[in-house]
């Protein structure tokens, strides 16, 4: 069976039978690597078109100044590396730009691993502590396996056995359904995949440049003299 094919039944299989059949339908590792190649490049047509689940799911976590008037929104996974590596640039924007709101949007395409990190993240959220949880995990850099993800989830101070009766909630199972349809509809295949204001960011991501981009969307939303999509 071709990896790809097992990643994505292992990906159902983690998610429940009720949603297998999104999953399969709406989800990049249902595609194959030629497939994916011959899909067109993100859009950002898309994202105005899909405004209202990119930047309004609450859901979705937010980090940084929920009220901010610049936001970024990031598809990621706990076992990504160029997601890790981006992280401090991230981590470091949102110390020095007050007015910059980060959305994040777990996308565990990745590893059998990055399912479990991703339902502890969001059972994490449930007891307050998203952040603590996924910035504890972002900055690790051990081995990565589920022993990580648990030890992690003890530093940050969960209360475990809610963590492990929320992760099997069908409001977690869904937001991940509708992390994976989103990505699909933005033609987001890979993480990191980077939105900020209403445009998704293309090539190397460690060429990201965050405050220039923070920058273009003030002067766009100064230039409509409205606060835009994003």
């Amino acid at each position: 069976m071709p990896k790809i094919l097992r990643r994505s039944l292992s990906l159902h299989a983690a998610l429940g039978v009720s949603a297998a059949l999104a999953a399969l339908t709406l989800s990049p590792l249902a595609l194959s690597p030629l497939a994916v190649a011959d899909v067109p490049p993100p859009s950002d047509q898309a994202v105005i078109a899909y405004a209202n689940k990119v930047f309004h799911d609450p859901s979705s976590p937010v980090m940084g100044n929920p009220h901010g008037d610049a936001t970024i929104v990031e598809f990621f996974d706990y076992a990504c590396s160029y997601c890790k590596a981006m992280q401090p640039r991230l981590e470091r924007l949102l110390r020095t730009d007050r007015g910059v709101r980060l959305i994040v949007k777990e996308f565990p395409i990745l590893t059998d691993e990055s399912q479990v990190a991703t339902k502890v993240a969001l059972a994490a959220a449930l007891q307050g502590k998203y952040a603590q949880f996924h910035d504890a995990l972002m900055d690790y850099r051990g081995p990565w396996d589920t022993a990580a993800i648990w030890q992690t989830a003890q530093a940050v101070g969960l209360d475990i056995p809610r963590v492990r009766q929320d992760m099997a909630s069908p409001a977690i199972t869904n937001e991940i359904i509708e992390n994976f349809n989103l990505a699909r509809a933005l033609r987001i295949f890979q993480t990191p995949g980077v939105i900020v204001g209403d445009h998704i960011l293309t090539g190397p991501s460690a060429q990201f440049d965050f405050p220039r981009e923070v920058a273009r969307v003030r002067a766009a939303h100064a230039a409509r003299g409205s606060s835009g999509v994003g």
